[in-house]
């Protein structure tokens, strides 16, 4: 074909009329009446479909007709013109139909009717061509380019971390070995270990559940850096909100301490999700009609409210004094649970909450311990109705007191070595945070489920496709 490929977004956005295009897509749905058929092709450039009218004049029409059903793909040239039916704009006049590949109107699971959440997950491979996943789809897209975009308009570099890794960032041990070794028949040492000096690597390793420590390391060095890739958690949980492998941002800044830190998360956030409400508008109407009546009044509760500020004792009295009968017991050093969260964000402040100053012992070694000896630097930022959405801290920066939590919580000395000679040689204050980025995507799509953001989920039992 000499006219060149017009994607269907472009034709809605630039209000195309009066002009000859070429399309190329998939059949939706297909009317056929005396002497025309209506089709509606989609190309997942946008969540609208482009109507056109296919009149029985044209060339090889009985042949093709039939195999346009749905999910079918095809090519056609046409003119666009002022749509005379309601809910569209522009309408195509085909003048000529290219069928490049048919799909079985008996066995295609994507019918013209309404499927289960459950049920597509169950055909991952197939569910970008609803308008759920192409909207879910979309959204994710934005957010990650638009994490690339806030981070190198803000002066960071883009640090790549391990995938493959012999360092527990939490300290969790809930993680995924990797291995070279026979596991029919596994070689032991004298002592009767496994003998990982026959491995790969000649040591335990695993996939990494963070690239933070491997970020610290850059960002004494290069000040301002940031990380945006997959991570792992062999946890057994077969819940809405886990997954065993899933991406996550974590920038790390020298010269940053905490309050600092609050800034750039909470600036970040509301730069995302200004993106999502102004730059992909349909698919949030769209996602909000079928799925969550309250999508776009919690995105804009984000933007048009402060974030509220308090430590965490003081976040333990509101809840305690709060007289409301929670599913787990507050007190003072017990980790916050999501309805804690959600009550001080959605009935307490009506406002996202940021809280600080954690007890050290429901935290991770590298946070920076307060004078008080009792709590850290750590900051978690609350949303409704997911809860927390970002994890943070300034880090620990000296070394005799890194070590000695090293030390506290029994993890070996000599597997951290490497990070602890960033503090051996030109220690600098610094902080950082981790962004789920499914999470993200659950807040921002409104969907219920995190295996319905991620196109395909990995979860106990399940590594298909």
């Amino acid at each position: 074909m000499t006219v060149k490929r017009t994607k269907i977004k472009q034709i809605f956005t630039e209000a195309l009329v009066d002009t000859e295009v070429w399309v190329q897509g998939w059949i939706r749905t297909r009317r056929e009446s005396k002497t025309f058929a209506f089709l509606e092709v989609n190309d997942g450039s946008t969540i609208k479909n482009l109507q056109i009218i296919a009149d029985q004049q044209l060339p090889g029409y009985a042949d093709w007709i039939k195999e346009l059903t749905t999910g079918s793909c095809v090519g056609i040239k046409g003119k666009l013109v002022p749509s005379q039916g309601k809910g569209q704009s522009v309408e195509m006049q085909a003048q000529q139909v290219e069928v490049y590949g048919t799909a079985d109107a008996e066995t295609y699971p994507l019918q013209k009717k309404g499927h289960t959440l459950e049920f597509l997950r169950e055909i991952a491979h197939l569910r970008a061509r609803t308008n759920t996943f192409g909207a879910v789809y979309r959204l994710r897209n934005a957010m990650a380019f638009g994490i690339h975009q806030y981070f190198q308009d803000q002066g960071f570099l883009y640090l790549h971390t391990p995938i493959l890794t012999g360092s527990d960032t939490e300290g969790a041990g809930e993680m995924f070995a990797v291995t070279t070794l026979p596991l029919q028949q596994i070689p032991k040492n004298d002592t009767g270990e496994i003998d990982f000096t026959q491995d790969f690597f000649g040591k335990p390793t695993h996939l990494t559940v963070s690239g933070q420590l491997n970020g610290e390391t850059a960002a004494l060095a290069l000040s301002d850096i940031y990380t945006f890739g997959p991570t792992f958690r062999a946890e057994n949980s077969n819940t809405t909100r886990h997954l065993a492998e899933f991406w996550m941002i974590e920038p790390e800044m020298a010269f940053y301490d905490l309050t600092a830190n609050m800034d750039l998360a909470e600036d970040f956030l509301r730069y995302l999700i200004r993106i999502a409400l102004t730059q992909h508008r349909d698919d949030l109407d769209f996602l909000t009609k079928q799925y969550d009546p309250d999508l776009i009044n919690r995105l804009e509760f984000v933007l048009n409210n402060p974030f509220i500020r308090i430590t965490y004792t003081e976040a333990i009295d509101i809840l305690v004094s709060s007289a409301k009968s929670f599913e787990y017991p507050v007190s003072w050093g017990a980790d916050l649970q999501s309805e804690h969260e959600r009550f001080l964000v959605e009935e307490h402040f009506a406002s996202p909450v940021i809280v600080t100053d954690y007890p050290k012992t429901i935290k991770a070694f590298y946070m920076r311990q307060n004078e008080d000896g009792k709590t850290v630097r750590a900051m978690d930022i609350l949303f409704p109705g997911i809860g927390e959405i970002i994890g943070g801290s300034q880090r620990e920066e000296r070394y005799e007191v890194l070590l000695a939590r090293i030390q506290e919580m029994g993890l070996s000395e000599q597997d951290y070595s490497w990070y602890l000679d960033t503090r051996r040689y030109g220690s600098a204050p610094h902080s950082g945070f981790g962004l789920g980025f499914e999470r993200l995507l659950l807040f921002v799509t409104g969907m219920s489920n995190i295996r319905d953001v991620i196109p395909f989920p990995r979860t106990p039992g399940n590594a298909d496709f």
